[in-house]
């Protein structure tokens, strides 16, 4: 069973270790392997109250982050930011677990759709959330640039 426990500045050093180990991803988001630490604060500690991060915990070991928008200004839907499983976890069903775990917490508060980006390229994670049940809806440019294509889900409770 995974939790989720909200990050803190003074674990900058797991998000930089979650993080790093996806050197694939980073390149393709920034160009770079590797993120500084000034970067990482930049992200993760924005100070915006519309955006929640957490860390994904197995047991007391941390296996990835998690971030999403609650509500997007543009759109009214959440958003989620990101899904990261640390290199040495992934293959054994993290991502998976974890994005169940979040989607259940969010239909708790009362969330009916869900949509999340994409970078164009990123050609393993468009088939893990095609799998997951989120469909194509439209291209865009981030705002950082870089072509994305937008997924959205609908989350409906399971009937007993």
């Amino acid at each position: 069973m995974l939790t989720l426990e909200p990050v803190t500045e003074e674990q900058l050093y797991i998000i930089r270790e979650i993080v790093n180990s996806n050197p694939e991803y980073n390149i393709l988001e920034n160009g770079s392997a590797a993120r500084t630490d000034e970067e990482l604060r930049e992200e993760f500690f924005h100070g915006d109250s519309n955006r929640h991060t957490y860390f994904l915990k197995a047991d007391d070991t941390y296996v990835g982050l998690a971030e999403y928008m609650k509500h997007n200004e543009r759109d009214g839907c959440p958003w989620l930011g990101l899904l990261m499983i640390h290199g040495d976890y992934r293959g054994y069903g993290y991502g998976t677990n974890a994005y169940f775990t979040l989607e259940q917490a969010l239909k708790e508060q009362g969330t009916t759709k869900l949509r999340l980006t994409v970078i164009e390229q990123n050609q393993k994670a468009k088939a893990f959330w095609e799998n997951l049940g989120f469909s194509f809806f439209v291209k865009k440019e981030s705002t950082k640039g870089i072509m994305v294509d937008c997924y959205e889900k609908t989350l409906t409770e399971e009937l007993s």
